[in-house]
């Protein structure tokens, strides 16, 4: 997962996912639909690999150039949706990276009305080992809740419970604070369902009422204001690479 490197030949559908075009699988179906052309003739065969310097890639005839991979960490805000375009006019997170000239995308998504820590990138691959299940790779959140949380919800937490039918990982749940009608919980998961801190404590009785990501495997937002953001080092990278293939652990806050 470099930062820079010589040139290679790369599977056509993980050049598309490396260029920012798409997800990895979604490159996968534009390239079986017949949509991808390779030094100008139509490539339907997923094992088809390109030279990433001297091969021509167009995608519906619009030429596709692999960018410079650019990780950005970002504090977003409550009132910004994780989408590249919303058709109703609301703010996304794109408008808050001022001279970012790179098409980067959400790495996963946080709600409207939810804030903290949010990575964006144009590395296809990078992306995928960040929030696909199996890398494990830990999100940590502090959720107000409504009420005071009982010791035996906490351990339905940290058990699992089930949402829209399937039961989640166990969780890491602790109480930060307490007061007469809320508590604020850390929670750290490895998943990345949709909704998925908010379904889980309204599972188990307590609705959240406000919701902040905190951490992404070993980063913090490092007293970045809500809306500011900075540059993941090549250290950085590396190392939550590592973290994806299992070669160390999250450390431990």
């Amino acid at each position: 997962m470099a930062i820079r490197g010589e040139a290679q030949r790369l599977r056509l559908a993980r050049y598309l996912a490396a260029a920012g075009v798409t997800s990895r699988r979604k490159a996968e179906a534009l390239i079986t639909a017949g949509r991808v052309k390779v030094n100008g003739q139509v490539i339907r065969e997923l094992g088809f690999s390109v030279n990433e310097e001297s091969d021509r890639v167009e995608l519906d005839g619009r030429v596709v150039r692999r960018e410079r991979p650019v990780y950005i960490l970002l504090n977003k805000p409550r009132g910004y949706l994780c989408t590249l375009v919303d058709t109703h006019g609301r703010p996304t997170v794109l408008q808050l990276l001022k001279g970012v000239t790179e098409r980067v995308y959400p790495v996963g998504r946080l709600d409207y009305d939810t804030e903290g820590l949010l990575l964006l990138t144009n590395d296809g691959d990078f992306a995928y080992s960040m929030t696909h299940p199996r890398f494990e790779i830990e999100k940590t959140y502090e959720a107000w809740v409504e009420g005071r949380v009982t010791r035996r919800a906490l351990e339905e937490l940290r058990d699992g419970v089930f949402i829209d039918g399937v039961k989640t990982a166990p969780a890491k749940v602790r109480v930060l604070v307490r007061r007469r009608d809320r508590t604020l919980l850390e929670i750290k998961i490895h998943e990345g369902r949709k909704r998925q801190v908010k379904k889980m404590c309204a599972a188990v009785g307590h609705p959240v009422t406000s919701l902040k990501r905190t951490r992404i495997a070993d980063l913090a937002l490092d007293g970045l204001s809500p809306g500011e953001f900075r540059y993941l080092t090549e250290q950085e990278v590396k190392h939550l690479g590592a973290q994806a293939r299992g070669e160390i652990k999250t450390s431990e806050s």
